[in-house]
């Protein structure tokens, strides 16, 4: 398969009053053509500023992508031009925000925000821009395209809005859309859809997408491959199937605990991981995780675990994951 975005060493901090936060510490991978890659972690993860970090949209200051490479079709996207990039915004990569009540402009219609993008990249006109606006709502489900183009954000409903927004997404046919916690505003009956809708579109249409969440319960229906980012870094990586099997870090193995299971008793408990995560203005020497975690010992402490290849399609940045798998195996199994 195809190679079509190569991350390699990147990171991006945030310089405030209180010091450097070091919000995304060295993140490497790749995505293929027409794959779904999950990035799954708890909320300050960095998991946002990483994907925010590809296309150029960390506000500057205080963000700034301090040292890395990403390589798109040929070319380096963190050395393009500001006018380079921005044809590839949109373009070529165009990305869903978390809540489309602030995304979405409240004071434009919904025809005006998405004719404005065909216009630029694609060059149409006001005729022909308005067609292919009715025919991207439809795409997404929206019923009566046609007249609820000349309506305004407030007169859609949420998960109508995050709809909007999906076609605004694929109003260029882009190669990559990034999905940055698309469902999380939205009842859990409306996630499944939107869940659906991702997934009925991308065989269509035939993208790649990064979808952004902490949930793995959506990770598990639309992903093909998963990264588990924790403190700034990857932690673990593998394909959907085998990290629910068989997670390799304690902290994938805290996150698959944690939630519900239908074939769990009624009187069983989750489990919560303890403790915080660290302070990344002043990270802690060892592992980011070693203070939570119930599998250290005194390396953890002291030395901070490269991220490696176990097999050839599973890496881990863990000191005792062989002693994990063994628990892991012991129990039975995960989430398989």
């Amino acid at each position: 398969m195809t190679t079509l975005l190569e991350v390699k060493g990147l990171k991006t901090h945030f310089f405030t009053d209180d010091g450097v936060v070091q919000a995304v510490n060295g993140i490497s991978y790749t995505l293929d053509e027409g794959e779904t890659l999950a990035i799954v972690g708890e909320s300050g993860c960095g998991k946002s500023v990483g994907v925010m970090s590809l296309i150029r949209l960390i506000p500057q200051p205080p963000g700034k992508v301090v040292a890395g490479e990403v390589w798109f079709m040929g070319k380096n996207l963190l050395e393009m031009s500001d006018d380079e990039i921005r044809q590839v915004r949109g373009n070529r990569i165009a990305m869903i925000f978390q809540d489309p009540m602030t995304s979405l402009n409240p004071v434009l219609t919904i025809g005006q925000q998405i004719t404005e993008s065909l216009q630029l990249h694609l060059g149409m006109d006001n005729d022909q821009s308005r067609k292919r606006a009715v025919e991207l709502l439809e795409l997404v489900g929206i019923p009566g395209a046609e007249t609820r183009l000349d309506q305004y954000p407030h007169q859609f409903s949420g998960g109508m809005r995050q709809r909007v927004m999906i076609a605004m997404g694929l109003s260029c046919n882009p190669q990559i859309l990034i999905a940055d916690e698309p469902t999380t505003a939205l009842d859990v009956t409306i996630q499944a859809q939107i869940v659906d809708l991702v997934k009925e579109l991308k065989d269509k249409i035939g993208m790649a997408i990064i979808w952004i969440t902490h949930d793995l319960g959506v990770v598990a229906g639309i992903a093909d491959r998963v990264i588990v980012m924790y403190a700034g870094q990857i932690i673990e990586e593998a394909g959907v199937l085998e990290l629910y099997k068989r997670p390799h870090h304690p902290y994938t193995l805290g996150l698959l605990r944690s939630i519900p299971r239908l074939d769990q008793g009624h009187d069983e408990k989750l489990i919560p991981i303890e403790g915080l995560p660290p302070d990344l203005v002043d990270p802690p020497k060892g592992c980011s995780f070693a203070a939570r975690c119930e599998y250290k010992i005194d390396r953890c402490l002291s030395e901070d675990p490269a991220i490696e290849y176990v097999t050839p399609t599973h890496r881990v940045a863990c000191w005792r994951w062989e002693d994990v798998i063994a628990g892991v195996i012991l129990n039975g199994g995960q989430h398989a």
